[in-house]
């Protein structure tokens, strides 16, 4: 098995994972208050980080480490998380989840910008093409369903893509897993003291779903997700790895609407169709 092809293997095992994640994060605030659920995810992911390091006894980043994984801190372990909990309190995970189809396109020009890549002009028409379509769908339905809502999506994704690239370049010279375990241990002592101050006063009346959505989000959207995709991203490239994330929105409307019980209308499986078939070309021409 070559590099390129064990890259989109590793990237969609995070894909996979990473689908999940909206509607764990839907079940955990119907009970947990936003911030709470963003700090409490990030200190357990953080305090498991620091026994695998510690396990393994890794090497400490150099200097010039430290500002790309305070980059990828602020992205991914709050920025992502924090801007998805509040917007899901204003709309359902199916309805954000087809915003993942504008993560593809968010990381691709990070790709660019941070990691250097240069796909050609055809990647760009494909990859613009999907996240046409879902812009089109949100232009339709989003903005009357919630503005907010719609908003917090659109900069999660932003700062998503932000940090995935800012992620996989360093994955290149220290590893998946521990790119994402040195952010997490970066900011552990601040979501800690965050994460006390946050905690709710009482804990009885909250049900088992948002339990299980706190620990899925926690262990694999946080963590383990993580590991396999910075090393898909790192090993096959940024630009068309990422494009894997086309296919999160049928995943994750799937749970939705199994394990949820949302409603997923037939646009919404349309739009996911739609930008499923477009990493077919992206992928082609993504080198």
């Amino acid at each position: 098995m070559d590099k390129a092809t064990g890259g989109w293997i590793y990237g969609l095992v995070g894909v996979l994972i990473f689908s999940g994640s909206l509607p764990a994060t839907r079940a955990a605030v119907m009970d947990f208050d936003p911030v709470f659920l963003t700090v409490a995810r990030a200190a357990i992911a953080g305090i498991l980080a620091l026994c695998l390091l510690l396990a393994s006894q890794e090497k400490r980043p150099v200097r010039g480490d430290i500002i790309p994984l305070a980059i990828v801190a602020i992205s991914c372990v709050v920025g992502f998380p924090l801007l998805t909990a509040l917007a899901l309190k204003h709309v359902t995970s199916a309805h954000s989840i087809v915003f993942i189809g504008l993560l593809p396109l968010a990381t691709a020009i990070f790709g660019v910008l941070r990691g250097g890549e240069r796909p050609r002009p055809a990647f760009w028409i494909f990859s613009a093409f999907g996240s046409a379509i879902v812009c089109g769908y949100a232009l339709a339905q989003g903005i009357s369903a919630s503005p907010a809502g719609d908003l917090l999506m659109l900069a999660a994704i932003l700062v998503c893509g932000l940090g995935y690239a800012e992620g996989a370049v360093l994955a290149r010279r220290l590893g998946g897993w521990q790119v994402i375990s040195w952010a997490l241990v970066l900011s552990l002592p601040v979501m800690i003291a965050l994460c006390l101050y946050t905690m709710p006063q009482a804990i009885g009346g909250i049900g088992e779903p948002a339990w299980i959505g706190l620990i899925y989000v926690s262990l694999f959207s946080m963590l383990v997700g993580f590991i396999f995709w910075y090393r898909g991203l790192a090993q096959g490239g940024i630009a068309a790895v990422g494009q894997l994330q086309l296919l999160q929105p049928f995943f994750g409307l799937t749970l939705a609407a199994t394990l949820l019980k949302e409603s997923v209308s037939w646009s919404m499986f349309l739009v996911t169709l739609g930008v499923v078939a477009c990493v077919v070309g992206a992928k082609k021409f993504a080198r």
